[in-house]
């Protein structure tokens, strides 16, 4: 079973995605707390592969307010849980110019939290402009058979 946390939309608008990579992260009690009320921002989140593992950088976990004396940092650097054959993957990808691992998403898979990461490929402005112009199309197609339906049903 798994619960949507937070979707990165600008990772989907930036990067033409490859693959994807699901992987657990490494998180402090009050972190988990504070994911469970719903404060994490991934929009600037991503990886990187330094020294055989996979770090995540720019996931914001709001403070949280109720933990007694330790607190964690809101932007501090996580650790990635994967499988060494995917890591050394990743490595791969990482040494090709105009790769990078951006955070698609993180979800709940039984009571862990999960991160979705993806190799991606950065777009240019006329790759944002087709996609677009493809997603008006289809909104307008969409419309257009819906009252057809409507009609004729």
């Amino acid at each position: 079973m798994t619960d949507e946390i937070a979707t990165n939309r600008k990772a989907l608008r930036d990067f033409h995605i490859l693959e994807r990579y699901e992987a657990g992260v490494e998180l402090r009690g009050t972190e988990v707390k504070s994911i469970r009320l719903g404060k994490l921002n991934i929009s600037d989140a991503f990886a990187r592969v330094e020294r055989g593992q996979v770090w995540l950088y720019n996931m914001d976990v709001q403070i949280y307010e109720k933990a007694s004396f330790s607190q964690h940092e809101p932007r501090r650097t996580r650790r990635l849980l994967l499988h060494k054959r995917e890591i050394l993957k990743l490595f791969a990808h990482t040494q090709q110019k105009g790769l990078a691992l951006p955070v698609l998403r993180a979800y709940w898979k039984d009571s862990r939290v999960k991160i979705e990461i993806g190799v991606g490929k950065g777009k240019t402005k006329g790759d944002q402009r087709e996609d677009l112009k493809e997603k008006a199309v289809k909104r307008e197609t969409q419309k257009v058979v819906s009252s057809f339906n409507r009609k004729h049903g």
